[in-house]
């Protein structure tokens, strides 16, 4: 039981023994005793006064007694002004440490709730490599999905592989033209970056041909831009793929297949998997049925080109396209198609895409058009919207080749923990093997961080040498903080007692009382992380709590301390931050090394 909810029945019997009034839990205000004031919560006495019918120092003189009087949690307490501080006694810290210690799945294992929830998230396209914009969709929604998990739900991992459309043909284009035959073997290339450098080939080609038909045709930009060879060949290449042309469909999955690949060694890198993955080539054809039906119902409406469209004007949005003049699709028409098929095959309570803000009219498009075609899951779709991910020199453009690719910066971040690790001296001793591991999981671990403890919704400046610092609010220091406590655990094996017996009237320090009270309270914050889909709200409870114990340890012996009394609760402290440091961690996905 949390502190507020004991407190909480402990005013309520209080105010009914002294008053006669049957309040509930709404009526009672606590909040956390302001540093310059003695106490550790606070009753505001203001609400009670109308069943009192007394002065607020009078009310609260008289709650505070009767709390010292008849709860055994209260020490004691002080009035100020209209507001009771209360000093909470060393016993119920005890109590509370007792039911934290021991259990290895604190935080993580809730009553199960019955709940069905699908998150999307990766999304890649398969015209070039993961970036670092794909690692936020990455960490972010691996992360939604285990805090929802902890939470009690049952939780389906998607991704949609973006594996069709004129992105994808771009790329065949490229490589028709200019690769001679080529293969990511011949080349020697990873295979999602061998098709992306022929993606951004067609980008150069393409603005080549754009000026070309400018400088000696006189066509102005948007007529050179809409007449480029390169872009009508890929244009072309897309209406033969949707005909079924067996050449196309044969170039498209060889091609894709290898992208497929090179994305998972990126996934299996990065500890991230899937329960469920859909390719948009398998659901954009559910999606045409959908839209031909919706036009067929009268709900949308053809042009006279020929496209479909659905008109929102009503609802203060404009036209939307679903399908083009030459009966080609769009995204919105697989995402209707994708979420049809989800929603039917699983009973979803809930469907959350994890996509970058840049979607948001994408996806309040998407509802409303399920909603009008009379699907009755359409407010079950969530949007995980998050922020994007600048660099120092500002945003990252794929086509132009100016992204941070995912595998060079793991790299990047493994060879800087690597030569951080040896100045400092940190892993002598280790064997190569051993020291390898610990680099993979300090890296990994530092760029993770470093994302999710920002809040999803912000946009963020990745700077990787902060990241990978062991000090300051980064993964690296709450790693390092993990592996000095399983450190102290090894060296108090032999003072170890073989039964772990608190003993609950053992006095406390202010540093023990406030590291007991964090513990306690992150159960609280997966709960509320669960709610709120932000994984900062773990990754900055885990940087509070192993700075304060890094504090307590500092000022407090624990394999010096000759009372086996105290000894015993300073281990269990110890012993209890690390398991819930291991336990935030993993719920960002995180690795601990037990050595450091």
């Amino acid at each position: 039981m949390t502190i507020e909810k004991m407190l909480t029945e402990q005013v309520l019997a209080a105010v009914k023994a002294c008053y006669g009034a049957e309040l509930t839990e709404k009526d009672v205000q606590l909040q956390e005793t302001r540093k310059e004031f003695k106490g550790d919560m606070t009753v505001v006495v203001f609400p009670i006064l109308r069943y009192s019918h007394k002065r607020p120092e009078e009310t609260a003189e008289e709650l505070g007694r009767y709390l010292k009087e008849h709860a055994e949690a209260v020490k004691d307490y002080e009035v100020v002004k209209g507001f009771l501080n209360i000093e909470i006694s060393s016993v119920y810290w005890m109590e509370m440490l007792n039911s934290v210690a021991g259990n290895e799945r604190i935080g993580l294992d809730a009553k199960p709730t019955g709940k069905t929830i699908m998150i999307e998230y990766s999304s890649p396209n398969t015209n070039k490599p993961l970036h670092l914009g794909h690692m936020r969709t990455n960490f972010l929604g691996w992360s939604v999905s285990q805090i929802l998990k902890a939470n009690g739900h049952r939780v389906i991992m998607a991704n949609l592989v973006n594996d069709r459309g004129i992105h994808i043909c771009k790329s065949m284009i490229a490589w028709k033209r200019y690769a001679n035959g080529a293969t990511p073997e011949s080349a020697g290339v990873k295979g999602d970056h061998f098709v992306g450098d022929y993606y951004v080939r067609f980008d150069r080609e393409y603005k080549a041909e754009v000026k070309e038909l400018m400088e000696k045709q006189g066509m102005d930009e948007e007529e050179a831009k809409r007449k480029a060879p390169i872009l009508q060949e890929a244009q072309e290449l897309l209406r033969k793929w949707e005909a079924g042309d067996e050449e196309t469909v044969a170039l498209w999955r060889v091609m894709n297949d290898w992208v497929m690949k090179g994305f998972e060694e990126t996934y299996k890198m990065i500890g991230i998997h899937f329960d469920k993955i859909y390719f948009e080539s398998q659901t954009y054809k559910k999606g045409r049925d959908i839209v031909l039906k919706g036009l067929a119902d009268g709900v949308l409406y053809r042009k006279e080109s020929g496209s479909v469209w659905a008109d929102l004007t009503g609802d203060g949005l404009d036209q939307k396209l679903l399908l083009r003049d030459d009966g080609t699709s769009v995204y919105m028409t697989q995402d209707l198609g994708t979420a049809y098929d989800r929603f039917k095959e699983f009973d979803l309570d809930e469907e959350i895409y994890v996509v970058g803000n840049e979607q948001n009219y994408h996806f309040q498009v998407l509802r409303l058009i399920c909603k009008k075609l009379g699907f009755p899951w359409a407010d079950k779709i969530t949007h995980l919207s998050y922020g994007m991910i600048e660099l120092p020199e500002g945003k990252m453009k794929s086509r132009e080749g100016t992204v941070v690719d995912a595998d060079d910066l793991i790299a990047e971040m493994v060879d800087t923990a690597r030569t951080m690790a040896e100045e400092l001296g940190k892993l002598d001793g280790y064997s190569k093997e051993e020291a390898e591991d610990v680099y993979r999981k300090v890296a990994l671990g530092a760029l993770k961080y470093f994302i999710l403890k920002v809040d999803p919704k912000k946009t963020m400046l990745f700077n990787p040498k902060e990241s990978i610092d062991f000090n300051g609010n980064t993964g690296p220091f709450i790693q390092y903080t993990y592996a000095r406590i399983r450190s102290l655990m090894r060296k108090t094996t032999e003072r170890n007692p073989k039964v772990f017996v608190l003993d609950f009237h053992t006095p406390l320090t202010d540093k023990e009382e406030d590291l007991i009270r964090m513990l306690g309270k992150f159960a609280d914050v997966v709960r509320e992380a669960g709610e709120m889909l932000s994984p900062a709200l773990v990754a900055n409870y885990a940087y509070e709590l192993a700075k304060a114990f890094n504090q307590f340890y500092h000022d407090y012996p624990i394999l010096r301390v000759e009372d086996e009394k105290v000894f015993l609760t300073r281990m269990m402290i110890a012993q209890t931050c690390g398991q819930v440091l291991k336990n935030a961690m993993e719920l960002l996905g995180i690795e601990m090394p037990e050595r450091m």
